[in-house]
């Protein structure tokens, strides 16, 4: 009889204590969940009105702006209320660009029209003139997005030091010559944020691709000595190493011979949508990121492959070069 009465009371001690979890349940849990929920659209929200304060009436100038990434940035930040300096080797392009920009919807809202400045990265004769020439446009930069770049298909043993020289002026002299004689006026505001568009390749080399994987590592290293450099004077740096991007890269890329490859590779053509990185670009900027991978899963994880079994990274790379020497010679 004893044990019946105990086997109740046991029971109903059960009974109670689901009882008091389904309640705390149901009036702190949910409650504390919905709060969660409400902080994070909360932080979200003032997240992208900050983001939108920050570009809307700033200078931005862009490099390489007559096409691929640097046309599509062009598009976003300029939907972005931001006031535009388009820089190229194209007059007629950056002029073509304008016009699209001034028929877009933005420019229903957009009152500022953007500037062209018309120069070659290559030539350092004209970074000082085009330096002037894109601070009289709007008299300061808020933002320099160094984009101009070109890439390189070729073997080692078979490629001129003229090539290598051609691909480091383009992408890594040019744009560090640009941002240093832009750097001081920015310095002086204690104002300014410089944008360096790097690679994937910034940060893992491929076979075949050593000119444009070391100017794009010597990139890297030079914005994130800049970065230590101007964080004291305000200034931001931002690098973004992007995977393959679906745009004429490689069909403009330069060979070991300094001729032009004229191929679109299988993996730029399935590579993300130009104006989908240009949004991140965009995002990046605003929220003034200092280092962002803007990749797939595996090259993600190949970046930290190099770091943490190199000689497994290593293994890889030389069987890829293996089977990239085979089916050409097929």
């Amino acid at each position: 009889m004893n044990h019946s009465v105990g086997g109740v009371d046991l029971k109903q001690k059960s009974l109670l204590k689901v009882g008091v979890m389904d309640f705390i349940t149901s009036t702190a849990i949910l409650p504390l969940l919905c709060g969660c929920v409400g902080i994070f659209s909360l932080f979200k929200l003032l997240q992208r009105l900050r983001m939108k304060a920050y570009l809307r009436n700033a200078v931005v100038v862009i490099t390489g702006a007559t096409s691929g990434l640097g046309r599509e940035c062009a598009k976003v930040f300029y939907a972005a209320g931001a006031r535009l300096v388009l820089c190229g080797r194209n007059r007629e392009a950056l002029d073509e660009l304008t016009r699209e920009l001034a028929a877009s919807q933005a420019a229903k809202v957009q009152t500022h029209s953007p500037y062209t400045v018309t120069f070659d990265l290559t030539d350092p004769g004209t970074i000082v003139a085009a330096t002037a020439e894109i601070l009289q446009c709007f008299g300061h930069v808020d933002v320099l997005i160094n984009n101009a770049g070109v890439s390189y298909r070729g073997a080692i043993v078979d490629t001129t030091m003229d090539v290598d020289k051609r691909v480091m002026e383009t992408n890594y002299f040019g744009p560090i010559a640009l941002t240093k004689a832009l750097l001081p006026s920015m310095i002086q505001r204690r104002q300014g944020h410089v944008v360096a568009i790097s690679s994937i390749q910034g940060k893992i080399s491929l076979p075949f691709r050593s000119a444009y994987a070391a100017s794009k590592h010597a990139t890297q290293a030079f914005f994130d000595c800049l970065r230590a450099e101007v964080e004291q004077c305000g200034i931001e740096v931002t690098v973004i190493s992007p995977s393959y991007i679906h745009t004429s890269l490689s069909l403009n890329a330069v060979t070991a011979d300094g001729s032009r490859y004229g191929v679109m590779d299988e993996k730029t053509a399935q590579g993300r949508s130009p104006v989908e990185v240009a949004r991140d670009v965009l995002a990046a900027v605003g929220k003034r990121k200092k280092d962002v991978i803007l990749a797939d899963l595996l090259p993600s994880l190949a970046v930290y492959l190099r770091t943490l079994a190199p000689g497994l990274f290593f293994s890889l790379m030389a069987s890829r070069a293996r089977k990239e020497r085979k089916s050409k010679t097929c």
